[in-house]
């Protein structure tokens, strides 16, 4: 017998439009070795990138952007990598929250479990990835490192980024 999230995986779209964000003050989209990694393993998981941007880390700029986001249908889902740390140039943790809808605590807390677990150790404590959703679109903000982004990206995001999909579609 299925259960109530298998079922939910098999009704969720196996395709969602993305839009990737980069948060840095030296990369550029040929040296967006996060971002170029990010728009690689949604294309091999058959989802599609919309919007690519490398925009510095400024809060009024990655607001700017995330409002415009959740405004195209051609985007229902924003991946963002950068500025989630601790250092005061670090502004996406702040930008995100101050947006969301709701917030998807659980992202934050497996993204910094899994890194603890399988990565980098205690020094998990200083990421503030955080995840959620504006209007009918879903918002995940992970480090900027191309290991986390692998980590985020394979672990969390990809398996259930349809199932999100399904849940906010399902608000309509």
């Amino acid at each position: 017998m299925e259960t109530s999230v298998q079922i939910h995986r098999r009704e969720a779209p196996s395709s969602v439009r993305c839009m990737i964000l980069t948060l840095s003050d030296t990369r550029t989209p040929d040296t967006d070795k996060s971002g170029q990694t990010i728009r690689q393993l949604l294309e091999e998981a058959g989802h599609v990138v919309t919007k690519y941007h490398v925009i510095k880390d400024d809060r009024a700029g990655i607001q700017e952007l995330l409002l415009q986001a959740a405004a195209n249908p051609e985007v229902e889902a924003v991946l963002m990598n950068g500025g989630t740390g601790i250092a005061p140039r670090d502004n996406a943790y702040e930008a995100v929250k101050e947006l969301l809808d709701k917030e998807m605590h659980g992202f934050g807390e497996i993204f910094r479990y899994l890194s603890f677990t399988e990565d980098i150790g205690t020094a998990a404590i200083l990421s503030r990835a955080i995840a959620g959703v504006k209007g009918q679109t879903a918002i995940f903000s992970m480090p900027g490192s191309t290991g986390a982004v692998k980590l985020a990206m394979t672990r969390i995001i990809l398996p259930e980024l349809g199932h999100v999909m399904r849940e906010i579609y399902k608000q309509k």
